[in-house]
């Protein structure tokens, strides 16, 4: 069977092709990339890295976002308009590896100012980023792993850097950097709004570190391995039911590892999270006699909690209070 994820590159290739042809009769996209009152126009990947260039831009800027509200980024799908607004926007941030037409967009169309979050935010390897889930398979079962394919492979890194506050700082100064380069006569409006941007991140860091000093040590099990950077930050132990990508079904070895370690930890709550089926998370607690609860791996903002005020901030202040009553803390 074709993966979502081939048939996504595929469409995307095709679209690709169509853009380069179209790019010299077309309106700008439904950003307005080609409006001089729009100011300073970014186009961000998806929501954290929005929310970083709305920061420190504020008024100067108007950034549009490749991935719709409340969409799994992992399998998005870019239309003519935006591949053609990936060539037209002032600057393009995006996390190399993590969505392929992203990718694919900005290889073929090569705007000419780029951040690449994965410069500045410094990613590394977590378990699960390759063959956490396959321990304990038969033969036959890692087999057929093998040749399903996850259709999500990041490579031997984890993407999911902006659950840590640190280093979603860290790429907001890139960001502002090349807003200067873009924008010469406000450079200082940018360097201020990445300062602003930095200190609230701190006192995020600060708040999340003082919740969870009693829970250093605890073991946090979680629907997909993509709360790994907020792990390491936070002195907890990840265990992923399933790999980095969200959609994989862990195998039947895999759901019996994790009772063992539900069983041997004295867990009594695992995660699911927003934007992916709670089925899997939600029978094997079942079967293990523990509760469930909701964390948000923030890849996206629903249009819903946009109009609710809703933000990177306050979904990180809500992860907080999750974890804080659901993890096994002294």
């Amino acid at each position: 069977m074709t993966s979502t994820r081939a048939t996504g590159a595929a469409l995307t290739s095709l679209v690709l092709a169509g853009a380069a042809t179209l790019a010299g009769c077309s309106a700008p996209g439904a950003g307005g990339t080609g409006g001089a009152s729009d100011g300073v126009v970014v186009l961000a990947s998806f929501y954290p890295l929005q929310y970083v260039a709305q920061q420190i831009g504020g008024d100067l800027v108007t950034v549009d976002n490749l991935t719709p509200p409340a969409a799994e980024p992992h399998d998005l799908e870019l239309s003519p308009a935006q591949v053609r607004e990936i060539g037209t926007a002032d600057l393009v941030v995006y996390l190399s590896g993590f969505q392929a037409a992203v990718d694919e967009g900005v290889e073929s169309r090569a705007p000419e100012h780029v951040v690449d979050a994965a410069d500045a935010a410094g990613l590394v390897e977590h378990e699960g980023t390759e063959e956490e889930g396959h321990e304990g398979e038969t033969e036959e079962e890692h087999a057929e792993h093998a040749d399903e394919g996850d259709g999500h492979d990041h490579g031997a890194t984890d993407p999911h850097f902006w659950l840590d506050p640190s280093r979603l700082a860290a790429v907001g100064q890139a960001v502002a950097d090349e807003l200067a380069a873009v924008d010469p006569e406000h450079a200082d409006e940018y360097a201020a709004g990445a300062l602003r941007l930095g200190e609230q991140l701190d006192a995020l860091d600060q708040e999340m570190a003082d919740g969870l000093a009693a829970c250093q040590g605890a073991t946090l099990v979680t629907s997909h391995a993509a709360f790994g950077y907020l792990a390491d930050r936070y002195a907890l132990e990840q265990v992923g039911i399933s790999e980095l990508d969200p959609e994989a079904e862990p195998s039947p070895a895999r759901l019996r590892e994790i009772g063992d370690v539900v069983r041997a930890n004295g867990v009594t709550t695992l995660y699911s999270e927003t934007l992916v089926s709670p089925k899997v998370t939600e029978t094997l607690a079942s079967d293990l006699g523990v509760d469930t609860a909701v964390l948000d791996p923030l890849e996206g903002l629903s249009e819903d909690a946009s109009a609710a005020g809703d933000d990177y901030v306050s979904v990180m202040r809500a992860n907080l209070a999750a974890l804080e009553e659901g993890l096994v803390c002294a």
